[in-house]
């Protein structure tokens, strides 16, 4: 893990959760091999992980642009970032940083898969209750849910009867824990609509 301070960063992100579908690559995604990061934990996960802290900018008084409390945290191996600058105290934005970086890696990168051989994670095993898998956007579990997701629906060519045959949850399901995020939605839609396959609707 490595720290850098900026007090000169912009904050062109502010407020938002992901960064705009256009910022991604054409083809929506890139291909990583092994774990996945959004599923690694936390220690692993910030060996690849740079901070930037600077000063937030935009409205919330001048305590909030005295100190540089805003913090982007960027993935070297992927240079996908995830940013937050809307708390006062740094360690709050770093790990809200964190949970979007998460999330932003969830979307943007993809395992490619062998659905032959291919068996559910322990954390979806553990959180799976028959056909249904019931998880909070809010919580820290979601990204790697969402990662997980997404692998199998892009395993699957994007055949959500194959991904939930998979996955042991229902196509309704799967549809419910991919909306949750709508740079997700839109990015499995955007897929779909590639391979002339209809949009789904949340």
């Amino acid at each position: 893990m490595k720290t850098h301070k900026n007090k000169n960063k912009k904050s062109s992100r502010a407020n938002d959760l992901l960064p705009p579908l256009s910022a991604f690559e054409p083809s929506g995604h890139k291909i990583v091999e092994g774990l996945h990061p959004a599923m690694s934990d936390e220690e692993t996960l910030l060996k690849d992980v740079i901070f930037d802290f600077g000063r937030a900018s935009g409205p919330g008084g001048q305590h909030r642009n005295r100190k540089a409390t805003a913090c982007t945290a960027t993935h070297m191996p992927s240079n996908i970032s995830g940013e937050a600058t809307e708390r006062r105290r740094q360690s709050e934005n770093r790990k809200m940083a964190i949970n979007r970086l998460r999330r932003t890696l969830a979307i943007q990168l993809r395992r490619k898969l062998d659905l032959s051989t291919f068996k559910n994670s322990a954390l979806w095993e553990e959180r799976r209750s028959g056909d249904t898998l019931a998880i909070n956007p809010k919580h820290n579990d979601y990204p790697c849910i969402l990662a997980e997701t997404l692998d199998v629906v892009f395993a699957a060519d994007y055949d959500m009867q194959t991904a939930a045959s998979t996955l042991q949850i229902t196509a309704t399901q799967i549809v419910k824990i991919v909306s949750h995020d709508s740079a997700a939605f839109t990015w499995l839609n955007e897929q779909r609509k590639e391979r002339g396959l209809s949009a789904l609707k949340a």
